[in-house]
């Protein structure tokens, strides 16, 4: 007599099948695969965001568990002290597992999620199957009639009592005084709910603030002014903007004239472009310039630099800070963009603003604040009165490092090179 006998394994859906004989007893074991042995489940861990980077904070999960995403696609946006990192699948399959929820601080190299690389992508237009049914709409039953009001049921009655008799005059009151058409209670009413809103900082947000006030508690901050003719340089952009950008494929800017009248006065007054060593009581000078520039973001500020602009043209500077701007804007800036820096120019002219003090960029000395450009009424040369387009310029320098003089003798030399740029040809 021959048995057979067929066992499911409920971890891992194995059959096994085994033969009995008299004489003697044989297994045989036909192990099917594990689904979840050969599921290829990668868990992806936070990546690196930079050397200073240890942490970051889930801001946004755009998808969810169960969900295919393709290679590149983004599944979590991370969001540090400088810079928000889009962790992008490295290849396609379904998103078995998220290891956090929104508003977590994860460690780098922590696990983020897990992906399921073997599954099966779903099929296009697919997913819905069919039209749903159309819903059956019940109409509403109709509404009670209202009652008659108690009052006018009580009018239409005939009166069962003869009116009381008519009371006898009165002496006439004297007449109130007119009541003052001000009402308080309308005006209160009228003022509205006022309501208010309270929203979480943002990590970059938190760490400028803090940034910024240690710039003030660390740094003797003292800021100059300087104001400066744009007209010839306006004059010369008109004239060769065309031409330049058909050459180099970027428009030509204010920015590029201003980084490269900076470097210029770097080079001239080297105390500028050094900072203090506090640990070891020394001043470090530095024979480069990294011009950072502050771009507004949709996160809020960040400041990319422009590495070693004493060797930069026009055409470099420009392009440069237009790839900024471009990486501002689609959140794509990477930390080593924004590392480092000698000096930083704030161009808050491009929101009007008319004259600021602008806020060391720590360890930095030094920072220059751009303004708007206005006509206002000069007295040229020849002793004429004259419409000039005029920009203020703020320097605000580190008082513990800078004197008075390097101070205004860097935002003068800026001054001149602006107003005649031919001497940035001859570097004079």
């Amino acid at each position: 007599m021959h048995e057979r006998s067929y066992h499911n394994h409920h971890n891992n859906n194995s059959v096994v099948v085994g033969s009995t004989h008299s004489s003697h007893r044989r297994n045989y074991h036909t192990i099917k695969k594990s689904p979840i042995l050969s599921m290829p489940v990668k868990t992806i861990d936070v990546p690196t965001m930079g050397d200073s980077i240890t942490e970051g904070t889930i801001v946004d999960i755009p998808v969810a568990p169960g969900d295919y995403v393709n290679e590149d696609d983004v599944v979590i946006v991370l969001e540090t002290d400088k810079v928000s990192v889009d962790v992008r699948a490295q290849e396609s399959g379904a998103v078995v597992e998220i290891m956090g929820e929104v508003d977590d601080v994860v460690e780098v190299g922590s696990p983020l999620y897990r992906l399921d690389t073997d599954a099966e992508a779903p099929a296009a237009g697919g997913g819905g199957g069919g039209a749903p049914a159309a819903a059956k709409v019940e109409e509403a039953p109709p509404a009670a009639a209202a009652p008659e009001p108690v009052v006018a049921a009580a009018a239409a009655e005939p009166a069962s009592t003869p009116p009381p008799p008519s009371p006898p005059p009165s002496t006439p009151s004297p007449p109130t005084p007119p009541t003052s058409s001000l009402n308080v209670e309308s005006i209160t009413t009228s003022l509205g709910t006022r309501p208010e809103r309270r929203s979480k900082m943002s990590r970059m947000r938190q760490r400028v603030a803090q940034r910024l006030k240690e710039s003030q508690n660390t740094a003797a901050m003292l800021t100059t002014f300087q104001e400066v003719d744009m007209g010839n340089f306006m004059e010369m952009r008109v004239r060769h903007k065309d031409e330049f950008e058909k050459k180099h494929g970027v428009k030509l800017g204010f920015m590029s004239v201003f980084v490269k009248a900076c470097t210029s006065a770097l080079q001239e007054v080297p105390a500028i472009n050094a900072y203090i060593d506090d640990e070891a009581k020394e001043i470090v000078y530095r024979d480069y310039c990294d011009i950072s520039v502050a771009v507004s973001s949709p996160n809020g500020l960040v400041v990319p630099v422009l590495r070693n602009t004493e060797y930069m043209s026009f055409a470099d500077v420009e392009r440069t800070i237009a790839l900024f701007g471009k990486k501002a804007r689609d959140g794509t800036l990477a930390l080593d963009d924004m590392t480092g820096g000698t000096f930083t120019i704030s161009n808050g002219g491009v929101f009007g603003s008319l004259m600021g003090t602008p806020i060391i960029n720590q360890p930095q000395s030094a920072i220059l604040g751009m303004h708007a450009t206005k006509l206002r009424a000069v007295v040229d040369e020849k002793g004429n009165v004259v419409a000039r387009p005029m920009m203020y310029l703020a320097l605000t320098y580190d008082h513990r490092l800078i004197d008075g003089r390097e101070g205004v003798t860097f935002l003068k030399s800026v001054a001149d090179k602006i107003t005649d740029p031919a001497r940035l040809v001859f570097d004079i």
